[in-house]
């Protein structure tokens, strides 16, 4: 073991994972201008709730981007390459509509301002849809576990400076006309790390029609063996865990914490955690192999979901209860964290090593859009388990609930199966 570290933090201090970083950065940092950022904006002029609420749905395109991923497959641009090309072109777009953004009134051209967060947004997840294919052909099979760890903790820094940035000017009377302004300039981190990169080399050629492009992805997809069983696992290994996430928060101020503790334990100290076992699952991965990294994180994702009905369990008019409530949320919701951030870096390498490098775009967008519609479906129907489960039942319920994808591990990804083993391409 001692005689590999070498190469293990080789792997993690090469200029790869540094790329990694900055491009995961930039791919987070779009979503929350419009999702986050562009709801503050609106608050902050007095625009009507009813109007804030519609313009939710301004961040549709990074549900529906599987739809024009084939373009991003079939065609390659004159300059830099098939995935450096498509990032560059959509990060100059993505520098014009942002800066545009705030340039209207909300009071007088809600209905441009729309139509520009609209296109923020088709951008972005345009942006992502190169990004992702990127990664996966960029990173070798033993690089692509921590490189997905980095890349999902910068996504979420991405996120915090897009709206803590923006917050923190506003207060400071900055303006947002000049926010806007400021935030589309550093897109340019994007664009200095993308024409720094090498394009990664391919063997496979596109394919030779937009027509191919949509169907042979397909083709390809289902036509390998055991594809239903990998269907299933990607739809049922964070199922469970999705659903213990969607009532975290009424939980929580049931049991009689208040909304200041819950920010600081859960959207601070939780981060944190989140951020550690993202970072933790993708190094552990270079050391163990993916196989045994979905087996070992899916099984403390499970037991971290049932710990949460052991705060039921203690008298909360006890002493014990009243000194130490906070220590025993705070290392339960850690530990939880700490266990999805970990899941969630061996379930996206899984997904990314499924993928065909002559249509990764395709079929890379097609899985994490797929990946998405068990937790929401689930989720809908969380309130209705805790009322008639009671607290403590519901987590073991959602507990039970990731084992059936466990199970499927057995087939798709055995103890002893290699990262060659996996990989649909070797």
């Amino acid at each position: 073991m001692f005689k590999k570290m070498p190469k293990t933090i080789q792997i993690m201090l090469s200029w790869k994972m540094i790329a990694m970083f900055f491009l995961g950065f930039i791919s987070g940092f779009p979503y929350y201008v419009i999702k986050d950022v562009l709801k503050a904006w609106m608050t902050d002029v007095n625009v009507d709730l009813t109007t804030i609420g519609l313009f939710s749905a301004v961040t549709m395109p990074y549900t529906l981007k599987f739809i024009w991923s084939p373009a991003m497959d079939r065609f390659v641009p004159p300059f830099l390459g098939r995935r450096r090309g498509w990032i560059l072109i959509t990060q100059i777009f993505l520098i014009i509509t942002i800066g545009l953004l705030g340039q209207f009134n909300p009071h007088k051209s809600l209905q441009w301002i729309f139509i520009v967060a609209l296109s923020v947004a088709f951008f972005g997840a345009s942006q992502d849809i190169a990004l992702d294919a990127f990664r996966r052909e960029y990173l070798t099979d033993k690089e692509l576990g921590f490189g997905t760890g980095v890349w999902m903790n910068a996504w979420r820094l991405g996120m915090y400076v897009s709206v803590g940035f923006s917050f923190l000017a506003a207060d400071s009377n900055i303006g947002w006309k000049n926010i806007h302004i400021l935030l589309c300039s550093m897109m340019a981190i994007g664009i200095l790390t993308t024409l720094l990169v090498s394009e990664p080399v391919v063997n496979a050629s596109p394919p030779s029609s937009i027509k191919n492009a949509i169907i042979e992805p397909l083709i390809d997809f289902f036509k390998r063996n055991g594809i239903l069983l990998i269907l299933g696992f990607i739809l049922l290994y964070k199922i469970g865990d999705n659903m213990a996430g969607a009532m975290n928060i009424p939980f929580i101020l049931n049991q009689g914490f208040t909304k200041t503790q819950y920010f600081i334990i859960v959207k601070s100290i939780g981060m944190l955690g989140l951020f550690g076992g993202v970072l933790l699952g993708g190094a552990l991965m270079v050391r163990l192999g993916i196989a045994k990294s979905l087996w070992i994180f899916g099984i403390l994702q499970g037991i971290s979901t049932a710990c949460f009905a052991f705060i039921v369990k203690f008298d909360h008019s006890s002493m014990f209860w009243a000194n130490y409530s906070n220590f025993l949320l705070t290392a339960i919701v850690g530990f939880e964290f700490l266990a999805t951030g970990m899941g969630q870096a061996a379930y996206a390498t899984y997904m990314a090593i499924q993928t065909n490098k002559k249509f990764t775009a395709t079929q890379y967008a097609i899985l994490t859009s797929l990946m998405a519609v068990p937790g929401a479906v689930a989720a809908s129907f969380t309130g209705l388990m805790a009322k008639h489960l009671g607290w403590a039942w519901f987590y073991y319920a959602c507990a039970f609930f990731a084992v059936p994808g466990l199970l499927l591990l057995f087939k798709i990804a055995p103890w002893n199966a290699s990262n060659k083993d996996l990989d649909y391409e070797l």
